[in-house]
């Protein structure tokens, strides 16, 4: 059965004897998984416990946010850095990868500590957090560089931070001309939706910039009705909602759970907008699915899923080269420059068609 806490709606589980008396683990975890939670923090949300089942070992939210001993294990292909964030790091907290765009890493916590986190080794209790100096060198590099056009608010999560910090953090962006995009990137609408008060909205919506929040969500259980209350505060309030995917090994990676899942995120109106290859980070090899695994499934549901409800399937190449699209390809140029098409039935076709002789 699922937990039941009728706490507060912002409390979180942080400890193994948090988790062990609200059933998400048994007593015998707590030497095993001892490694695990000494290098890497816990938070599971009340509001995401009460979703998890239990009784089903293959729950997919606590697959997702549950400590687990194979964290422990860490391959040579992993690495801290697995998107080569400090290769692109001017000042403190601030990646300039792209040219038209940065990262701000304003928080070092979230609401939930994910076991698959790309930036496991960097978030958390303790984490780099951008103090008001550092915050004010990262908005000088934004105005001092104009081909900026749009900042991105991740971290840790940005919506963790109270509103009102929030708020002055806007100002400042908003005050550089050249800015025309604020983009957040949050679980918070899903693991916490309490937190997505009037006071949030308000604080968001005053802005010359464009402002986009991008709502990280992996399962359609995500999704409750506090969830969706969450999200209609946004779209209600003319702010447009994106959904960011990571395909995950026992989590998604069947055809049936992403369908499910993108078409609940459509409804809720959230335009899912990347599906992610899971990334190199310590520890989670466990989640991980291959490229040609990843590709038969987008190629499954381009047959069967409305383009709207698609999203592109992106690889962040490690070392700090950038994400690249890497679903199938449906076209393919031979050497004599035809093109032959497959459609989303198989079956291929010459591009342009074949046309039949002129009669003389």
């Amino acid at each position: 059965m699922p937990v039941r806490d009728e706490s507060h709606p912002n409390q979180r589980l942080t400890t193994v004897d948090d988790l062990i008396s609200s059933n998400l683990l048994d007593d015998a975890d707590r030497v095993s998984l001892k490694q695990v939670v000494s290098k890497y923090a816990i938070s599971v949300p009340t509001h995401l416990a009460r979703l998890i089942d239990s009784a089903d070992p293959d729950d997919p939210i606590a697959r997702q946010i549950i400590p687990h001993v194979e964290e422990s294990i860490t391959t040579p292909d992993e690495n801290a850095d697995p998107i080569g964030d400090f290769t692109h790091s001017p000042v403190k907290g601030l990646v300039h990868r792209y040219p038209d765009r940065v990262l701000l890493k304003a928080h070092s916590a979230c609401a939930v500590y994910c076991r698959f986190c790309f930036r496991r080794e960097m978030v958390g209790p303790g984490g780099d957090t951008m103090s008001d100096t550092d915050l004010e060198a990262g908005f000088t590099y934004i105005a001092a560089h104009p081909e900026i056009w749009e900042v991105i608010l991740t971290g840790g999560d940005p919506l963790v931070l109270s509103p009102d910090r929030l708020d002055k953090i806007f100002e400042r962006l908003n005050a550089i001309e050249h800015v025309k995009v604020i983009r957040i990137h949050t679980r918070v609408p899903v693991a916490e939706p309490g937190r997505i008060t009037d006071e949030l909205i308000i604080a968001l919506g005053k802005r010359r910039a464009t402002v986009y929040v991008a709502v990280h969500c992996n399962h359609a259980n995500e999704l409750s009705e506090e969830a969706r209350q969450a999200c209609d505060r946004f779209t209600t309030s003319g702010i447009p909602l994106l959904g960011q995917t990571v395909l995950l090994k026992g989590v998604n990676d069947d055809i049936k759970t992403l369908d499910v899942l993108f078409r609940k995120m459509v409804t809720a109106r959230i335009t899912p907008y990347y599906l992610h290859h899971p990334d190199l980070a310590p520890g989670t090899g466990h989640f991980r699915v291959s490229l040609e695994d990843g590709q038969s499934l987008i190629k499954q549901l381009r047959g069967t899923l409305s383009g709207i409800a698609l999203p592109t399937y992106m690889l962040d190449i490690p070392g700090g080269h950038g994400k690249v699209p890497v679903g199938p390809t449906y076209a393919d140029i031979r050497v004599n420059g035809t093109t032959v098409v497959e459609d989303v039935n198989g079956k291929t076709h010459v591009y342009p068609p074949s046309q039949p002789d002129s009669e003389a």
